[in-house]
């Protein structure tokens, strides 16, 4: 790099980067201070005039006068006859202020100011590209699909900033393109060999939060407000909101007339069934309404250890429970209680445990994800529900089936 691109490269800095001249000049200072020291050992003696707007650098040598003979620096001392070359009246014991062209530093540290100035713009970029990003957290933010890689997407939003999408924050199932354009909020920020690793999150709970205050004005306004959102991302969520303006039905208002507000919400999260339920303050009802659709004969809360036992029909019960125990595992995330299922009017029962000598444990505890654990409360499902909802082979059900059926029928 010349002196005249170095020139050019000041300005093109200063224009380009949109650099405010106080933090450029630190910039430049930092940088031309390093390149004095990497030149001469030292900078103390010189001083630096930097003018922005023309991109111009002054660099200014100060030598104290001494005699010829008694010269110990050559850095920090001139001799008397220098000295008197550059003005004839100079004396000992004067200081002379000699100025230094940026081609008197030789090419290589030209070379070497033009790299580090690119370095620290760099870093002065990533410095605020991670302190906007920190303060977007939880925010949904949008930008362009750049690169596909197995584990993460690589994002580029319309200022350049590169974002990830992991595989883990991404929908079951969904799948992008280069040229894509992608929804989400910043999950986290962090500086990793000073560039800022930003993560875009699509599973979220708070992305499903964000996109209620996008599509519905009452939640955006503050009239309705959602106190908890929990989610299986790409299959379940539940919200429950509240509002305290006793004209607003704030269920009603979330999902629109024919669920016309809340189809986009469900749309950009690839067809994701969401239960949109009142909260209250009354914990009996708040769990009848998280349990939706199941109908709730009577339920029994343990405050202490946090549980509750709920007794319901038996043709309730794999709706209390869901698809893959879905609906009992997201209300139980919503109200902060492990729900147990219980069926109303049956006395006769043994529970799953009870089998460990015929089935193995970890049969026994893949039936107890999904809430079933007693004989009949396998048995009343059918063989293909019992399939799809534990994600156990064929041969397994029908085995375990076998086992059941002969129990209760003794």
């Amino acid at each position: 790099m010349d002196t005249a691109t170095l020139i050019e490269s000041i300005v093109d800095f200063k224009d380009e980067k949109q650099i405010d001249r106080e933090t450029l000049v630190a910039i430049l200072e930092d940088v031309f201070r390093s390149a004095l020291v990497r030149k001469y050992g030292t900078d103390e003696n010189f001083d630096l005039i930097i003018n922005v707007a023309k991109g111009d650098i002054e660099i200014i040598r100060n030598r104290v006068i001494v005699s010829d003979d008694k010269i110990e620096d050559k850095l920090t001392q001139i001799g008397l006859s220098e000295a008197q070359k550059i003005e004839s009246d100079y004396e000992i014991g004067e200081e002379v202020s000699e100025e230094i062209g940026l081609d008197d530093l030789g090419r290589r540290i030209i070379h070497f100011i033009g790299q580090s100035l690119k370095t620290k713009v760099l870093e002065h970029d990533n410095t605020n590209a991670f302190k906007k990003f920190q303060d977007l957290i939880g925010e949904i933010y949008s930008a362009e699909v750049h690169h596909v890689r197995q584990r993460e997407i690589i994002l580029i939003d319309d200022e350049g900033n590169e974002l990830i999408l992991p595989r883990d924050q991404q929908i079951p199932k969904e799948y992008f393109r280069k040229g894509d354009e992608v929804r989400g909020v910043i999950e986290s920020v962090e500086l990793r060999m000073n560039k800022p690793r930003i993560i875009l999150s699509r599973t979220s709970p708070k992305f499903l939060i964000k996109l209620f205050e996008v599509e519905i004005p009452e939640v955006l306004d503050g009239l309705i407000s959602i106190r908890k959102a929990v989610r299986i991302p790409g299959e379940k969520a539940k919200v429950a909101v509240e509002t305290y303006d006793d004209r607003i039905d704030p269920v009603g208002a979330c999902v629109g007339m024919k669920g016309s507000r809340i189809h986009g919400i469900v749309r950009e999260l690839c067809n994701e069934n969401i239960d949109v339920i009142n909260y209250t303050n009354n914990l009996q009802l708040y769990i009848s309404r998280a349990l939706n659709p199941a109908k709730i004969n009577h339920l029994k809360i343990d405050e202490e250890t946090k549980t509750v036992e709920v007794i319901l029909d038996a043709q309730e019960v794999s709706k209390a429970i869901g698809k893959r125990g879905a609906n009992i595992k997201l209300a139980g995330q919503l109200t902060g209680y492990e729900i147990e299922v219980y069926r109303d009017g049956v006395e006769e029962d043994v529970m799953l445990n009870e089998f460990s000598d015929e089935i193995d444990e970890w049969v026994i505890d893949e039936f107890r994800k999904v809430g079933l654990d007693t004989a009949r409360s396998v048995m009343e499902l059918s063989f293909e529900e019992l399939c799809q909802r534990t994600d156990l082979e064929d041969e397994t059900v029908t085995e375990v089936m076998k086992i059941l059926k002969e129990e209760l029928e003794k």
